[in-house]
């Protein structure tokens, strides 16, 4: 039984002191703020960050430098005999294809995960990685399941502002004029490596419900698994807590059997939906 560290990146979610309590190790994702490098949960918080955000601030996210992504490895190394490293989608970001490149020089004893998740559901994979390890799986064991099952997750998560689209360019200035005129609240969904677009909503209420729905289907048609027995299912949000606190009671009704986990949408997500945002998601347990 080999002894393998789970790495992972903070797109995650993961904060310092809950990866710790984990027994996993998460490499700080650099931002750049009206020129200035910040890394996330160590000269940046979550406060910090929309603060920064809604004063108009330039906010663009960036690869980790590659000696910090070695010298963790590298550390690691003096310490496990193998590393497994989940880093966000492939389609989000150009760190994992850069990790699996750099991984290389390594003889197999780093594996680099191509999981096409991120925030929320990348946590839960990370979270599964570490039983596996705790299980006696090698890196490419747990490499090979993260990829196997990694579109077996989704989340929808619900506006409440179109500026942040508009200002990364994801939207055009005219759509998000008529958006905003009409107060739509746009659904959006992430399935594997790309933030698409979902559905319109012209009320909180009915975007919730479009949500709510989403996820039934998925229960139903892509995972064969009607009432989610072996689903995990989780809000999310930016910003505001209060509000997740009320949608968490609010999905807990339609779904009252399950254990709902609540966590912050990561801030590379956030940088381009903004605050005010909630988000259902689902991923399949463990198997």
């Amino acid at each position: 039984m080999k002894k393998v560290a789970v790495m992972t990146d903070s797109n995650s979610g993961f904060t310092r002191q809950q990866a710790q309590e984990a027994g996993i190790y998460v490499l700080p994702m650099p931002f750049f703020i009206n020129g200035e490098t910040y890394f996330e949960d160590i000269d940046l918080t979550q406060e910090q960050f929309y603060q920064k955000l809604e004063g108009n601030a330039e906010i663009s996210t960036s690869m980790p430098a590659v000696g910090d992504v070695t010298d963790l490895w590298d550390k690691l190394l003096q310490e496990y005999e193998e590393v497994v490293h989940i880093p966000m989608s492939s389609g989000l970001s150009g760190s994992c294809e850069a990790a699996h490149m750099l991984a290389q020089d390594y003889d197999g004893k780093v594996q680099v995960v191509n999981n096409q998740r991120i925030s929320v559901t990348q946590k839960q994979s990370v979270l599964d990685a570490k039983t596996l390890a705790d299980q006696g799986k090698s890196a490419l064991e747990i490499k090979e399941y993260l990829e196997e099952t990694k579109f077996e997750s989704s989340i929808y998560i619900m506006l409440d502002t179109l500026y942040y689209l508009k200002k990364g360019g994801r939207i055009t200035p005219a759509a998000a004029a008529l958006g905003t005129l009409l107060r739509l609240k746009p659904v959006l969904q992430i399935q594997g490596d790309k933030l698409d677009a979902f559905a319109k909503a012209r009320t909180s209420k009915q975007g919730k419900n479009i949500m709510l729905e989403a996820i039934k289907n998925d229960f139903a048609n892509r995972f064969h698994d009607p009432e989610g027995k072996n689903m995990r299912l989780g809000i999310a949000y930016t910003k505001d807590l209060d509000a997740a606190k009320e949608w968490k009671n609010e999905v807990l009704a339609v779904f009252p059997n399950h254990e709902i986990q609540m966590d912050p949408l990561s801030l590379s997500v956030a940088c381009h939906i903004g605050p005010g945002a909630l988000a259902v998601t689902c991923c399949k347990k463990l198997s």
